[in-house]
């Protein structure tokens, strides 16, 4: 049965967005193989998820490039979907965020390598089983990448930002493919752990509301299914127009 469905392979899946998105993607009969840190959590409710887990430390770039062939050992030769979805964003020890004067340098590369450079060698170590399936990739960056959050913090935001750029270069290089490659760019999503003060942000949004990360899944797989064959290079807004 794992030969006839479609594959996606996504980053970040334990809770919040992510595990919107697995449960959306089997709900539609894809297989999912998720990648994380960590083993797989027994609490997630998704058929076949832990023998499709794979342990992976983003932060570690000689890790992250010798997992690809443990992931292609599982891809039977075609990937139809590679969602980056794992980002972290450090706050100090009181909660508050870290600027660019009061971050050190080891938290700047230790975002860096989760937020931009994983994606860049999922993508690049994977291009083989992508083109073959003439697969997406979809990057999730922030509303943080294009304005000064209260809450994310310089590195977070500044990384979400060159993650936007590398979107368009990758629609560029992997479009002769026949890859897409999008973003979409999530505002205030309700999860588990949200910022206090949230509940100031959303009282001006037009919305009047949290997104959902149910909402979000959807944006994603919209952009990794046959309905949106012709978009790539563009960066999607989730934001209940949070931007405007």
């Amino acid at each position: 049965m794992s030969d006839q469905r479609k594959t996606l392979l996504l980053t970040g899946a334990s809770r919040g967005i992510g595990h919107a998105t697995v449960q959306n993607f089997n709900a539609k009969g894809w297989r999912v193989i998720t990648c994380s840190r960590h083993p797989f959590p027994q609490e997630c409710p998704w058929g076949g998820g832990e023998e499709n887990h794979i342990e992976i430390d983003l932060a570690d770039p000689k890790d992250t490039i010798e997992a690809i062939e443990e992931i292609r050992r599982r891809l039977n030769g075609r990937l139809d979907a590679l969602v980056n979805n794992a980002g972290i964003s450090p706050k100090a020890e009181d909660g508050s965020r870290l600027n660019t004067i009061d971050t050190d340098l080891r938290t700047w590369g230790h975002v860096f390598h989760v937020n931009f450079f994983a994606p860049v060698v999922l993508a690049r170590g994977l291009k083989d089983e992508l083109a073959k399936a003439r697969g997406s990739v979809v990057n999730v960056t922030s509303i943080a990448g294009s304005r000064v959050h209260p809450f994310a913090g310089a590195a977070y935001s500044t990384s979400k930002a060159a993650l936007a750029a590398l979107t368009r270069e990758m629609a560029h290089d992997f479009g002769p493919l026949g890859v897409r490659v999008n973003a979409i760019a999530p505002g205030e999503v309700e999860t588990a752990i949200l910022s206090p003060g949230t509940d100031l942000i959303v009282e001006k949004l037009p919305m009047r509301r949290l997104g959902q990360p149910e909402e979000v899944a959807a944006a994603i797989y919209f952009l990794c299914s046959g309905q949106s064959s012709y978009i790539s290079g563009t960066e999607i807004e989730v934001n209940g127009a949070q931007h405007v």
